[in-house]
């Protein structure tokens, strides 16, 4: 078929196929930079990419956030959103084509997009009711008008007879229909760079966002510590090139969470509420409250539940806070083991996010703190400020509330929290774990001494020993470093007179109660992985 037959019939030839698919991509463009801006007015979190970002993550079963974690690391966010961005531009092009033909057909494709964000913004723990949906909304809204005007230059004009001055069609003679070639791309063109400077707009409006709690952050200085953090002992940190610091920085300290935009909390207007089962005393508490009772500093390791035998998703911080069993006790709580009603502390956060902890092991004795600094500063927003739960001995998705605003004492049998509701364990002590961080696997060190070295933990039951096996020879035992506490990792090293060709170094390690870490090997869902690190090399 001809180009002038396919004009006759008002079929689209490639040229206008690809100019509809560029009016359907610029609109949702549009869509998204206006919905930026008015975000900006209402709140970062209810963007429709965020919105529908938390969604996909609420409903993902727990092994694709597992694959996602484990393939993407700290960027799995990122990649989402990538995602996300792509699905909606295919989706916003496809429209766009549909709309060559049925323009109202395409344009009310963009509306349905923005109800999709809408609804989404409005479904997520943490919302806001109507003032989430606006941004979907009034983006979607625009985008349909602009692909409405983009479709308009797309269509068929009929040509107009020499010497008839009729605006409405093609000029000249022509032998068919065509469109307005020109109109679209000045339309288009002026649209996009509309686009592009209210997206900007939006998106430094937003990064200014949360200006209070930058500044809040920024002027607070924390009290010295009541019970400070022993000196770090001398022979903790091995002097072994690629073996982990000690004692992690805050920059480059794992970050494994559902937030695709990091709360920023007033500590001013912070507070803690404490109430449920159990709890003779509810109290509501502001962040001066809790710091007038006190502060202790401990080096604890923190582990995610995601971390896969050998991974990088652990580290040790010195963390500053107050005691949750003492807040606790204050508000008349009682561990079961003393008759307390409660089994489970719910702890959520600003976002909405819930998780569970055992009431006996947060009132055990140990250092379970609500924390409010980390390696002597203020916590980073990235890692909770103004105040989040650090508890020695279990998994982050079971401990470590980040942006904390309440705790509830309930029951594990009358609820669960988020992650236990995907399929997740409700209790998750952390397991026996160690790992070869030098020599990295495929390494080809030179024949002779090589230094293995590496870190093993067993949070609040302490490395008892390590031993190293080199290909499928005896265990050998590892020296180990000096302990700081039971509450942290500890680094071991071992001394390998390496004879050339291939091998594999396998690690396993004790806690102090003399359980051996399993050869079972596992994936992380639901408790946390486990099995032996094993590395190959080939030596020279």
């Amino acid at each position: 078929m001809t180009e002038d037959e396919k004009k006759r019939r008002g079929l689209p030839g490639p040229l206008r196929v690809a100019a509809g698919a560029l009016a359907g991509a610029v609109a949702g463009f549009a869509s998204l930079a206006l919905a930026e801006l008015v975000s900006a007015a209402v709140r970062p979190q209810a963007g429709p990419v965020v919105a529908v970002g938390g969604a996909v993550i609420d409903r993902a079963p727990a092994a694709v956030k597992d694959w996602a974690v484990r393939n993407f690391g700290t960027d799995d966010k990122l990649v989402l959103e990538i995602g996300i961005l792509a699905v909606l531009t295919i989706s916003a092009s496809a429209l766009g084509i549909a709309a060559l033909r049925f323009r109202r057909t395409g344009a009310a494709g963009v509306v349905l997009f923005g109800v999709a964000g809408a609804l989404a913004a409005t479904g997520r723990p943490d919302s806001r009711g109507l003032a989430d949906a606006l941004p979907s909304l009034v983006g979607a809204g625009a985008g349909a008008a602009v692909l409405l005007v983009l479709a308009g230059r797309l269509a068929w004009r009929e040509p107009v007879p020499a010497g008839d001055p009729n605006p409405g069609g093609v000029s000249g003679a022509g032998s068919g229909r065509d469109w307005d070639r020109r109109g679209f791309v000045v339309t288009a063109a002026a649209a996009a760079v509309a686009s592009a400077g209210t997206g900007a707009l939006g998106r430094s409006l937003n990064g200014a966002s949360g200006g209070d709690a930058v500044a809040s952050r920024d002027r607070l200085v924390l009290p010295a510590p009541g019970s400070p953090a022993d000196a770090v002992p001398r022979g903790a940190g091995l002097r072994v090139p690629g073996v982990s610091p000690f004692i992690t920085p805050n920059g480059s300290f794992y970050r494994v969470d559902t937030a695709l935009v990091v709360p920023k909390v007033d500590a001013a207007s912070w507070r803690l509420r404490v109430h449920g089962r159990g709890v003779s005393r509810p109290a509501v508490l502001s962040f001066d409250d809790l710091i007038r009772r006190g502060l202790v500093e401990r080096d604890i390791t923190l582990t995610c539940v995601s971390n896969e035998v050998g991974g990088p998703y652990v580290g040790t911080a010195r963390w500053t806070g107050v005691r949750l069993a003492g807040v606790l006790a204050e508000c008349g709580v009682r561990p079961p083991s003393r008759g307390g009603p409660a089994d489970q502390l719910v702890a959520r956060s600003v976002d909405g996010m819930t998780l569970g902890s055992p009431v006996e092991d947060v009132m055990d004795g140990r250092d379970a703190l609500l924390a409010v600094g980390m390696n002597g500063e203020p916590l980073p927003f990235e890692h909770g400020f103004p105040v989040r739960m650090v508890v020695p001995g279990l998994y982050g998705f079971v401990s470590a509330c980040k942006w904390i605003t309440e705790l509830e004492l309930t029951t594990f049998d009358s609820y669960d929290p988020y992650w236990v509701k995907r399929g997740w364990a409700r209790e998750a002590p952390v397991k026996t774990q160690s790992r070869i961080d030098t020599p990295r696997p495929f390494a080809r060190p030179a024949a002779g001494p090589v230094m293995v070295a590496g870190v093993a933990w067993a949070q609040h039951r302490g490395i008892g020993g390590v031993e190293v096996r080199v290909d499928d020879g005896p265990w050998q035992e590892a020296r180990l470093a000096a302990e700081d506490s039971r509450d942290t990792w500890r680094q071991w090293s071992f001394p390998w007179q390496a004879t050339k060709g291939g091998h594999t170094l396998t690690v396993r390690a004790a806690d102090r109660s003399g359980r051996v870490q399993s050869a079972r090997r596992t994936r992380t869902v639901p408790d946390g992985a486990s099995g032996w690190h094993s590395v190959v090399v080939t030596v020279e």
